[in-house]
């Protein structure tokens, strides 16, 4: 974002990033040549400024097919964005008396109630604390289902029965003492919304706050009617592949189920600017608005993420829903902001970028320029860049991986170009996009051991995870027994639900956080084993669990043939698994 996730935490790291100046002239073909390096199809984007959107424009394509152009009216999945939206009719029930913000939500909850346990002996879930992510509930975020499949009832989302494809909503730790994402709280909300109005939420959200704000495109119908279905554009997964059936449906409609455009999302966003300054335009007063972004905890305000303070302080909140992605930021007295969102999922910091791009050439108050020194390269022999090719563990559940260009060092992400880094001497490199310098540690026998990754808010080390796995030929097996316990915990793990559960050999914190399953090693096929890493005393963690070993295979699936890299535990277990292209 700059603002608060989305979805998987490991982009939180990819902040404040610097991009050359650009003209106006430039920021169309900028925008564009980001899409081609990341093979995107195709970006809306809404760019607001002194409260008036100034800029609204499509680029590229409803489906990799580049056969239909996108149009500023094509809707895109929210993702999270929806929260925001949603958390607007919350605050608006609550002016109208239906809703208290500190009240215990199972006073007013009918067709089912947040289970008491031993965390709300002394304090209960309320409606502030769904908002700011702070009642201590389970469940950070839903896959959707694909079209065609049975769909659950909100109750059985909350108590993770079938067909539901995620883990009972609960709360596991005291309400108001924590900071946690819960996409399962938003439910409970959903649930509470519809309750004391008597009238399904999409109908609801319609009447209340979409119509009035002028947001005419949007919905959270889900499934969708057949006439906005038709105007939609085709999520794209990380390897660009077509999300089956184009798009998942989300009876999580609060959380995660908003279809809509960037100039409707920033209407939505101007809104709240005049509100806050007083102007009686909005769906809900000035004293809520200013509650509304007041940081809660965690620079959490309700139901949006806040950054910077005074003049300067901006809100948002960043998207995904499977093979979408959107950003959404504004200032709250400056009248800027702007809406990004993509038709596919992608890691990288491309909306980042893009962002900063509008910032730059808008002028935004108070937007931070991280800009470095004008990078000093030395020449180096290419097959010395080699040295230093290979994946490193940034944060926990996080790499990054480094290449060989042809002068200087690239990062992949979901295998297509990202960040370039010049050498500044043989082992230190710098970014050429921000202020960013990484250091190359190598062991006793010269090998890479680690890299310092460096920036304007202190360095961390990156220990090494294991090389490219494309240079490397399989060998012979050492532990076939090991393989074929990989590879069954790895079937589990993709089918999710009660196989993953009855399945042995898998930490606790995968098992929780892969309950859902996962689409990439649907249809697993086998496991060729090429290399393994001892990694003791690196300090990688994994979904709660130290890894000790990396075990890298060729994975053959029903689509194709990839890599593999298994996470075990000293004991054996897996703790997790990436799949990378090279």
């Amino acid at each position: 974002m700059p603002m608060r996730p989305l979805h998987h935490s490991a982009l939180l790291f990819f902040l404040f990033l610097f991009i050359p100046p650009v003209q106006a002239d430039d920021l169309d073909e900028f925008i564009r040549q980001q899409l081609r390096k990341r093979n995107i199809p195709g970006l809306s984007l809404a760019i607001i400024q002194d409260g008036k959107i100034v800029k609204a424009k499509a680029y590229g394509f409803t489906d990799k097919s580049g056969t239909t152009p996108l149009t500023t009216a094509t809707l895109f999945q929210a993702g999270s964005i929806s929260k925001s939206v949603a958390a607007m009719g919350a605050l608006h029930l609550v002016e109208a008396g239906h809703l208290s913000l500190d009240e215990d939500v199972n006073t007013k909850l009918r067709s089912w109630k947040v289970p008491n346990n031993e965390f709300t002996r002394d304090k209960k879930v309320t409606l502030r604390g769904l908002l700011s992510h702070t009642t201590g509930l389970t469940v950070h975020g839903f896959p959707g289902y694909e079209a065609g499949s049975p769909l659950p009832t909100l109750v059985q989302i909350l108590d993770g029965t079938p067909p539901a494809n995620t883990a009972p909503v609960r709360v596991n730790f005291e309400p108001g003492t924590q900071w946690r994402y819960s996409g399962g709280g938003y439910t409970v909300m959903q649930l509470l919304m519809e309750d004391v109005t008597g009238r399904p939420f999409p109908a609801f959200m319609q009447e209340a706050v979409l119509e009035p704000l002028g947001m005419t495109g949007s919905t959270y119908a889900q499934p969708l009617p057949a006439d906005k279905a038709a105007i939609t554009a085709t999520g794209h997964l990380r390897d660009r592949q077509l999300v089956n059936g184009r798009w998942h449906i989300y009876p999580e409609m609060a959380a995660a189920g908003l279809w809509t455009t960037p100039t409707d999302l920033a209407r939505f966003a101007i809104s709240i600017q005049n509100s806050f300054a007083g102007k009686p335009v909005g769906v809900i007063t000035q004293q809520m608005t200013q509650q509304m972004l007041t940081d809660q905890k965690n620079n959490d305000g309700l139901g949006v993420f806040l950054e910077g303070e005074g003049a300067s302080m901006r809100f948002g909140h960043n998207g995904r829903d499977e093979g979408f992605d959107a950003l959404m930021t504004a200032g709250v007295e400056s009248g800027q902001g702007a809406v990004i969102m993509i038709n596919a999922n992608d890691n990288s910091r491309m909306l980042s970028r893009i962002q900063d791009a509008i910032a730059k050439e808008y002028h935004w108050a108070g937007y931070a320029d991280p800009a470095p020194a004008k990078p000093t390269a030395i020449r180096i022999n290419p097959s010395e860049l080699l040295a230093f090719e290979g994946r490193y563990e940034l944060f926990n559940n996080q790499m990054i991986t480094f290449v060989a260009g042809k002068d200087r060092l690239v990062t992949l992400s979901d295998g297509f170009p990202d960040e370039e880094f010049v050498p500044e001497t043989p082992t230190q490199f710098v970014s050429t996009d921000r202020n960013v310098q990484v250091t190359f540690i190598p062991g006793e026998k010269g090998e890479m051991r680690e890299v310092i990754w460096k920036n304007g808010r202190g360095e961390r080390k990156a220990p090494r995870i294991g090389p490219l796995l494309h240079t490397l030929k399989p060998g012979a097996d050492p532990d076939p027994a090991r393989t074929r316990q990989i590879e069954t915990a790895l079937k589990a793990i993709s089918q999710g639900g009660t196989t993953l559960e009855k399945t042995s050999g898998i930490t606790p914190g995968a098992r929780k956080d892969f309950a859902g399953g996962t689409r990439e090693l649907t249809g697993l096929k086998s496991l060729t084993y090429i290399h393994a890493e001892n990694t003791t005393g690196r300090g990688i963690e994994r979904h709660q669990s130290p890894v000790d070993q990396v075990i890298a295979y060729k994975l053959q699936t029903g689509t194709g043939q990839r890599y593999a890299i298994v996470h075990l535990t000293p004991d054996g277990q897996v703790t997790d698994y990436d799949v990378v292209d090279k």
